[in-house]
C-alpha cells in the first residue's frame, strides 16, 4: 500500500480525556498530517482495539491511513492501514506475514544493518531517530543526521525522522533524502493542533525541497 509520509503523527493520549484526544486527532487531520499512528502502551487489547475504531473513524473520514503500534491483532481487528513494529515487537518478517502483502509495516532503524535487514524482511518503510530526545530537558542529538542521511541513501523504501522533532527545530533534517517526519508532542501538545500540522507540513516540504 501506498502512503504520504510527509507528516507521520505518532498519538499520545497521556494525561488527555478522550473526547481531547480525539479532537486533537481530528484537528491534525484538519491541519494535513498525512498519516496517524495510534500508539498505546499501557492499554490492554479490548481497550486498545475500542479506541482504535474510534480513531479510525476519523482518519478514514480524511482518507488518511492508521497505522497500530506494536500489535497486529489490533490492526487486523479494525482493519487498519498497517502496523509499526520496533525492536522488542514481533519481527518484521512474521509481520508481514501476518498482515498480508496488502497492508503497511513500518519498522525503527537506528542503523543502516537495521534498516537493510527490515528492508529485507518486508517494511515498507522506516522510523530513524531519536534525532533528539522525547524530553525537552535534554539536547543532545542521539541519532546523527548523518547516520539518518546514510540509510536513506542505503535503502529503497521511505524513511521518516522521528524523535523530539517540532517546528523549530526540524532544520537539521534539510539535505537529507527523507520522506518525512514523525512528531508527537509537536501537535498532540499543541494548543492549536490543525494550525500546528499545517505549519509542520509546510516546514517538512521546504526541508524537502
Amino acid at each position: 500500500m501506498k502512503a504520504d509520509y510527509t507528516l507521520y503523527l505518532v498519538t499520545d493520549s497521556t494525561g488527555l480525556e478522550e473526547s481531547v484526544f480525539l479532537e486533537k486527532i481530528e484537528s491534525a487531520c484538519r491541519g494535513g498530517v498525512t498519516l496517524v499512528q495510534l500508539r498505546e502502551k499501557d492499554k490492554g487489547g479490548r481497550d486498545y482495539l475500542d479506541l482504535a475504531f474510534k480513531v479510525k473513524k476519523i482518519t478514514d473520514s480524511y482518507g488518511i491511513p492508521l497505522i497500530i503500534d506494536d500489535r497486529v491483532d489490533v490492526a487486523l481487528a479494525c482493519d487498519a492501514a498497517g502496523v509499526h513494529v520496533g525492536k522488542s515487537d514481533l519481527p518484521v518478517a512474521v509481520a508481514r506475514k501476518l498482515m498480508g502483502d496488502n497492508k503497511i509495516v513500518g519498522a525503527t532503524a537506528k542503523t543502516v544493518e537495521q534498516a537493510c535487514a527490515a528492508m529485507r524482511d518486508g517494511a515498507d518503510y522506516l522510523g530513524t531517530g531519536a534525532i533528539y530526545p522525547t524530553t525537552t530537558k535534554v539536547i543532545t542529538i542521539l541519532t546523527e543526521v548523518s547516520t539518518l542521511d546514510e540509510i536513506c541513501r542505503t535503502v529503497n523504501i521511505p524513511v521518516v525522522a522521528i524523535g523530539g522533532l517540532n517546528y523549530n527545530n526540524c532544520d537539521v533534517l534539510k539535505g537529507t533524502p527523507i520522506a518525512g517526519i514523525a512528531v508527537v508532542s509537536a501537535i498532540m501538545k499543541a494548543a492549536d493542533s490543525e494550525k500546528a500540522a499545517a505549519e509542520l507540513v509546510k516546514k517538512v516540504q521546504e526541508i524537502r525541497a
